[in-house]
């Protein structure tokens, strides 16, 4: 049966603010945009429902959250009624993308009146138990891979310690660089935002620090710009084969990946590249910057008091090891053998993901 977002649920506002909830000691969770925020003493919805931030930062976003809890003002709550379970309209919900329906240029919201009307097959109560049980399966495998991919990071970052140690110890002596001694260019991408385009044939790949957060660079989502504007991009600088990509500005920053491919391609000021010298092997650089305490020193450097940014003198004068090649090599050689694990199950959650993504459209479509 075809029914509307409005047949299956009603909405609710919260008054709260994220200071009612700061240093409380109550029984019954709050939730905000980002998840979790604290406990107070009273709740606003005695059943599980459904929430979706409908102001600022993550709009659309859906969260299925249990009974005796709240969400702050900035979520609304959608509450499911007797037609429907609270586990199949958040599917519902999560499948719409409602962001698109998006208003207001500094604080983003999106209003229930603008998407109340979508409308999707509503099925009886044992099929939707069937359906939300098949997804939460699939979610649980891709959170198994997810994991399992952390613990290869994990691997990597504990090898580095194991070989080289730290820096603030250097019990083995390594030389100590900064970053500016060991790369042949230092710069960031253009700081005016481009004008994007559909036409990927005609267009040029443009990256931004986006497109590295794996600490691998993920073209499968990339924008593209007209050729005018790459021409005069390309001009200035053109990225390499075994040039670092590295994350300057937002929350991310300090996330680096290798350009290991011959594209052609340009970047925006959001990413810093940083071409290595024959000295060190970009392999192990890439290691060295996604390392913790390279991440400590960038976390003192940076600047902005909104949107965090890591200014390129900044990166230049991070310290950072540089042992003899051979050692670089060995550690290399470790680095690969993983990457190759990862590699494989990438893949399986990529196809995972994809076996997601067309039941969702199956189901909710």
């Amino acid at each position: 049966m075809r029914v509307k977002i409005e047949d299956v649920c009603d909405k609710a506002t919260s008054n709260l603010k994220q200071s009612d909830v700061m240093n409380k000691k109550g029984l019954f969770p709050v939730f905000g945009a980002a998840g979790y925020l604290g406990k107070i003493d009273t709740f606003h919805q005695s059943k599980p429902y459904v929430a979706i931030v409908k102001d600022g930062a993550g709009i659309g976003r859906t969260m299925l959250l249990p009974a005796k809890s709240s969400v702050i003002g900035t979520m609304q709550y959608l509450l499911p009624k007797d037609n429907i379970l609270p586990a199949y309209l958040y599917y519902v919900i999560k499948a719409r993308h409602l962001e698109k329906y998006f208003s207001g240029a500094t604080i983003p919201h999106i209003y229930f009146k603008d998407y109340k009307n979508e409308q999707f097959d509503l099925v009886n109560f044992e099929k939707q138990k069937q359906i939300v049980h098949k997804l939460k399966v699939i979610e649980k495998i891709m959170t198994n891979l997810n994991d399992e991919l952390k613990l290869f990071d994990e691997l990597i970052k504990a090898r580095f310690v194991e070989m080289f140690g730290t820096l603030s110890d250097n019990e083995n002596g390594f030389d100590v660089v900064i970053i500016d001694d060991v790369c042949s260019l230092i710069k960031d991408g253009t700081h005016q935002t481009p004008q994007y385009i559909e036409d990927k044939e005609e267009g040029y790949k443009f990256l931004s620090s986006k497109d590295v957060m794996s600490q691998k660079i993920d073209w499968s989502k990339i924008k593209y710009i007209p050729a005018d504007l790459h021409e005069k991009l390309y001009a200035t600088l053109k990225p390499q084969r075994n040039d670092i990509l590295m994350s300057k500005n937002g929350v991310n920053y300090g996330v680096a990946a290798i350009n290991d491919t011959d594209e052609v391609f340009d970047i925006y000021v959001s990413l810093a590249l940083l071409r290595p010298k024959e000295m060190i092997d970009p392999i192990f650089f890439r290691c060295v910057i996604n390392n913790p305490e390279t991440k400590r020193q960038f976390d003192s450097s940076i600047k902005g008091v909104g949107v965090p940014n890591l200014h390129l003198s900044e990166i230049k004068k991070t310290k950072i090891f540089l042992p003899p090649m051979k050692l670089q090599k060995e550690f290399v050689n470790f680095v690969k053998q993983v990457d190759k694990s990862k590699f494989e199950v990438q893949k399986s959650l990529e196809k995972t993901q994809q076996l997601y993504d067309s039941l969702m459209q199956k189901y909710f479509g």
